[in-house]
């Protein structure tokens, strides 16, 4: 059984001197790939370079490239630029994590905005996948999408956590959703199930988020507290629970699904003896 976690923050320093470690664990529990989330200029230059330190053979490793709406007033005249250059690169597979948050607002509506559009226009231009991020946003980011989603190739609006009229909104405008362990979640993720049953295989992708958002029904949790892609397979085992199918048909379709949305190559099934050496 194969697994693709769609959305890692390895650039995070609380992985610092131990991401070979994680991502062999990763491997010893069926995420054969991972894609290592980009979420600023400096942040996607180094998920690029931690793909190529380690993922010799370039078949495990892919990341992102892209401006989160936490960093949108970091845009400058030359970011275009800057991504563009980024997102030439093979080992990135789509532009992201962009978006808006209207959450935190941690960076200006407007500026938010501005950034997700020039983000877009450079999807459209590249013919590339867009990884999206959204948070008491969804209305906004639809309008906004409505202008560029027939040009673009696909997008994902990951760590989905909104409510039943987001989903089908989304669902209307051929978006694929990411889930995570907010589904884990019995404080705040029990809306989403039910609603996992709505979204079409072909349509739904698993990511872990790490290090943030370790699943709460895991067991024995980690003494650090902190997830690893490792625990994807606990994403895997509630989603299937509340969709009424197998975790093996969910971990195939969702796997498949994933690697055709960013064009990843196939890998070969681990053996018993693989695990073992």
């Amino acid at each position: 059984m194969q697994l693709i976690d769609i959305g890692v923050n390895l650039t995070h320093p609380s992985f610092a001197g131990q991401r070979e470690a994680v991502l062999a664990r990763a491997f010893a529990a069926g995420v054969c790939q991972l894609l290592v989330t980009g979420t600023s200029l400096a942040e996607s230059q180094q998920a690029l370079e931690l793909c190529r330190q380690l993922d010799a053979d370039g078949q495990r490793l892919f990341s992102t490239a892209g401006i989160h709406p936490h960093d949108a007033s970091s845009w400058a005249s030359d970011s275009a630029r800057q991504l563009k250059a980024l997102l030439a690169e093979p080992e990135v597979r789509a532009i992201g994590e962009c978006g808006l948050d209207f959450n935190r607002d941690f960076s200006p509506r407007p500026q938010q905005e501005k950034v997700l559009e020039e983000q877009l226009a450079l999807a459209v231009e590249l013919q590339l996948p867009v990884f999206l991020h959204e948070r008491d946003a969804d209305q906004r980011l639809l309008a906004i999408l409505r202008d560029y989603r027939d040009r673009l190739p696909a997008a994902v609006v990951h760590c989905f956590t909104g409510e039943k009229r987001a989903l089908f909104n989304y669902l209307d405008f051929d978006l694929h959703i990411g889930i995570t362990g907010w589904v884990c979640d019995e404080r705040r993720g029990t809306h989403l199930h039910p609603l996992l049953r709505e979204i079409p295989s072909g349509r739904l992708m698993l990511e872990s988020d790490s290090p943030f958002l370790l699943p709460r029904s895991l067991r024995p949790k980690p003494k650090s507290g902190r997830n690893e892609p490792a625990f994807l397979s606990e994403v895997l085992r509630e989603v299937a629970l509340h969709r009424g199918e197998s975790p093996e048909a969910l971990a195939s379709h969702s796997t498949a699904c994933a690697r055709r949305f960013f064009g990843l190559p196939a890998i070969a099934e681990r053996t018993d003896d693989d695990a073992r050496d």
